[in-house]
């Protein structure tokens, strides 16, 4: 019969395995995907349109300016967090058959991660909160502390952004060991993981840089990319069992 350490390599939840397998993929691919719109529209799109760096008071007039638009910059970050979170814990579901430890370290570094941008969204929808009147101001300087907020934002995510890094390292461990997947995309996971964690070290010491914080995180948008359309087109299939 075949032995007890391939039966642990399929999911219990019955029916058909392989079935299973894809609908967990898929529906983790979708978290994943969604984490990638809301941090690209909320992060990257919005929050540049808002934040000066080193001009409190074009940062303090642009949430003045646009309320509005930075409300909804708040709202795709909390959507970060929960799609991050929700992420985590179905690549838990995913791949805990292929090694449980694996699994719940990239559980736990996915909602590390969140935390932090959980705290960072605090830091923004106060300095809001500051710009438009509704939080009186230390110091009686509003254009100060919000800029001194939204440096705070800035370098929560930045710190956070190690632990991003980290959750792609165990993702594509899981990927090269599933047996299943293709096994150039875990290298590259494991790679922009590396390569990501550098990239926030180049951030915060070598800050002028130029191109290279950006260079670095490269590899690991290719392997998200990968990961997530390979797993909304294909899903994921349990390995095959060893002879009996």
């Amino acid at each position: 019969m075949a032995s007890s350490a391939n039966a642990n390599l399929t999911p219990t939840t019955g029916g058909d395995p392989s079935s299973s397998l894809t609908r967990t993929g898929r529906v983790t691919a979708l978290w994943y995907l969604g984490l990638a719109i809301t941090g690209a529209l909320g992060f990257l799109l919005i929050r540049s349109n808002l934040y000066v760096d080193g001009d409190p008071g074009a940062t303090a007039a642009n949430l003045v300016e646009n309320a509005t638009l930075a409300r909804l910059g708040i709202g795709f970050d909390l959507g970060v967090v929960i799609t991050q979170t929700l992420a985590a814990l179905w690549f838990y579901r995913l791949f805990r058959h292929v090694d449980s430890f694996a699994a719940a370290s990239l559980t736990a570094l996915g909602l590390v991660n969140a935390v932090a941008i959980m705290i960072a969204t605090t830091f923004s929808a106060t300095a809001l909160a500051v710009a438009i009147g509704d939080t009186p101001a230390p110091g009686g300087d509003p254009a100060a502390s919000v800029q001194l907020l939204y440096d705070l934002n800035d370098a929560t995510w930045s710190v956070g952004s190690i632990f991003f890094g980290l959750w792609l390292i165990p993702m594509g461990y899981l990927v090269l060991k599933s047996g299943t997947m293709p096994r150039l995309l875990g290298w590259v996971l494991v790679t922009g993981g590396v390569c990501y964690i550098l990239a926030s070290y180049v951030g915060f010491l070598i800050p002028e840089s130029g191109g290279l914080e950006d260079a670095l995180a490269f590899p690991a948008t290719i392997g998200e990319v990968w990961i997530i359309g390979y797993l909304l087109t294909k899903g994921m299939r349990p390995p095959v069992s060893a002879p009996r």
